[in-house]
């Protein structure tokens, strides 16, 4: 859906070929976590934790280990350390870092392809034509207004794409409420859709299981930013009212900023410095700067976890996606599957001169998760049935796989079987 709202935009409003429409069966293969688009160049970067590209590909093509050396060489990609850095906004690259937006990579892939064939272009500037095809499908307004292909088929059908929040995930937090701690939900989506989304998953007694809910929270923003440059607002019928000088009470608020959220959590608690622990499953939007700015402890919720304990057999494995049940049913069969294109979330090789020895690196994406977060799971149900005063082992400096919960992903594990990677 989200790979159609963005396409149909590019074809009715900005002429792009018709060809962007159809979706091979396989195709959205290519959507992985941790991307970088390189916009000028059209290429597609996967990074080792130096900034070296492990692997690449033009469009959609994969480049040969000979193009990138070719390319990019041994060293590290020239705009690793403002990347590294997790500066959000930038002309020359992007970073995809979350299921809301990975399907735009395969579109912009597709873009690529589409323009060398038909001109030829060594430079790129669809860009600012994808980002407009963003706005469209996902503004503010889009969703009162039915505006877009994305917020109307989501009304329409939200069975189709929405699945219930489990039992034992509403029980935890209930028990959480009950225990004293204050529980926050804050999320860039608009108040209207958030309802929506919360009505149906959670049930329409949603607003009870949070003290505190923020919509439109413009993340990361809402971390980096002062109070004057973005206070916090009421809501009246889903309209944002005028800006609010502090946070008083517990409530339902739009935009704002974490100081004067902390504010409000150290009157609630009645603590000097109250922890917090955010759960996010964007490294961009949520993880890093919740630790960066706020010193919140993280929880990152990371899918890519679930791909190492599905063994799918042979047959299945090579079955288009559609059949895997990706999205089908109430229980999705694969709940993650490893891109056969760009490899291992966690691990690669290092593209090898001729005849060096292959060595194994950690992704860059795989470096951040150590580093930014407090521990990673696979879904909030991992966690949900341990007892409230169960203790995590934390990531450290001593350990970067101890954070993982219930286990690491098999390619860290310092053993022979891990080596041989598909």
């Amino acid at each position: 859906l989200i790979y159609d709202s963005f396409a149909q935009y590019l074809v009715a409003e900005k002429g792009y070929d018709e060809d962007l429409l159809t979706l091979a069966p396989d195709s959205l293969d290519f959507c992985c976590k941790g991307l970088v688009l390189d916009i000028e160049e059209g290429n597609f970067l996967k990074l080792a934790e130096d900034g070296t590209v492990l692997r690449a590909s033009h469009g959609t093509k994969s480049m040969t280990s000979e193009e990138i050396l070719e390319t990019y060489g041994r060293r590290e990609w020239k705009h690793f350390n403002t990347v590294s850095g997790m500066v959000s906004r930038s002309a020359k690259y992007y970073l995809y870092d979350n299921y809301f937006d990975l399907p735009g990579a395969l579109l912009c892939a597709r873009v690529v392809d589409c323009l060398d064939q038909h001109d030829g272009q060594k430079k790129y500037d669809f860009w600012k034509d994808m980002v407009a095809a963003v706005q469209h499908n996902y503004k503010i307004t889009a969703f009162k207004e039915d505006c877009g292909m994305y917020f109307p088929e989501v009304k329409n059908h939200p069975d189709k794409y929405l699945q219930r929040c489990p039992e034992s995930v509403k029980k935890w937090l209930k028990q959480l409420k009950s225990a004293g701690k204050i529980l926050l939900l804050i999320t860039s989506s608009h108040s209207d859709y958030c309802r929506l989304l919360c009505e149906h998953i959670i049930g329409n007694d949603f607003e009870e299981y949070f003290d505190i809910v923020i919509t439109n929270a413009l993340k990361p923003g809402f971390f980096s930013h002062t109070p004057n440059q973005r206070p916090f607002r009421t809501l009246e019928n889903d309209e944002e009212q005028e800006a609010l000088l502090s946070l008083d009470k517990p409530g339902w608020y739009s935009q704002g900023n974490a100081i004067q959220l902390y504010e409000l959590l150290k009157k609630m608690t009645g603590k000097l410095d109250p922890k917090v622990v955010y759960f996010g499953d964007s490294m961009h939007s949520d993880i890093f700067p919740a630790r960066h700015y706020s010193n919140w402890e993280t929880v990152f919720i990371l899918e890519e976890l679930l791909g190492d304990k599905v063994t799918m057999s042979a047959e299945t494995e090579s079955e288009p996606l559609e059949k895997k049940g990706k999205y089908e049913g109430d229980e999705p069969k694969a709940p993650y599957f490893v891109s056969k294109q760009w490899g291992s979330f966690f691990m690669d090789r290092l593209p090898g001169l001729e005849n060096a020895e292959e060595t194994l690196v950690r992704t860059w994406s795989c470096k951040c998760i150590s580093t930014y977060s407090t521990i990673a799971i696979p879904s909030l149900e991992a966690i949900a049935d341990l007892p409230l005063d169960y203790r995590f082992t934390r990531f450290s400096n001593s350990s970067a796989t101890a954070g993982y919960y219930p286990s690491p992903p098999r390619e860290l594990l310092p053993n022979e079987e891990s080596v041989t990677m598909k």
